[in-house]
């Protein structure tokens, strides 16, 4: 195992980002036809109205999710073959990526556990706009409502320039 790295942390390179793009579409595409299978079998058995229109829903998201991810992952090549751009890395922190992996993984628990235990689990979908409300508020709302407080070096500072004006009055007092 590699010690951990002080400082920035290493960047990578295209053709890793590339081959982890892969894997990643590889993944989300597998967890999707899985859930899609086992609510599928159990529907056959036990089906409702509302039970057909979720999961035609569910298969709706998943498409849309992974297609979007998809989108943003391809690769430019140049015409010689050449890799030119890998895209966007699906597997970066903080980025509109993560949040698509996450309805994915949503709509696959809330599938699942739909199909196993009670319908009522779709209520869990519920939790994607509550998600997308707390992004908005901290990102969007919460700035322009609650300004930035100065920092705390800041008021280091001013105590060290209060320190330091009277050492220089206690100085000039002195002579």
């Amino acid at each position: 195992m590699a010690p951990p790295q002080k400082g920035k942390q290493a960047t990578k390179g295209a053709k890793q980002i590339l081959e982890e793009n892969l894997a990643t579409l590889s993944f989300y595409r597998n967890m999707a036809m899985i859930s899609n299978a086992l609510s599928l079998a159990i529907l056959v058995f036990y089906s409702s109205t509302i039970s057909i229109l979720l999961y035609l829903f569910s298969i709706a998201v998943y498409v849309g999710s992974y297609q979007f991810m998809a989108y943003m992952a391809k690769p430019k090549y140049t015409e010689s073959g050449q890799l030119l751009d890998s895209g966007t890395d699906l597997n970066m922190e903080g980025g509109i990526a993560e949040n698509v992996k996450d309805v994915i993984i949503l709509t696959a628990g809330c599938q699942v556990l739909a199909s196993c235990i009670s319908n009522y689990f779709w209520l869990l979908w519920l939790l994607a706009p509550a998600r997308l409300g707390w992004i908005a508020w901290k990102n969007l709302l919460a700035p322009y409502f609650f300004p930035d407080a100065p920092p705390e070096s800041a008021q280091v500072d001013d105590k060290k320039q209060k320190k330091m004006e009277r050492k220089q009055k206690r100085m000039a007092n002195m002579r």
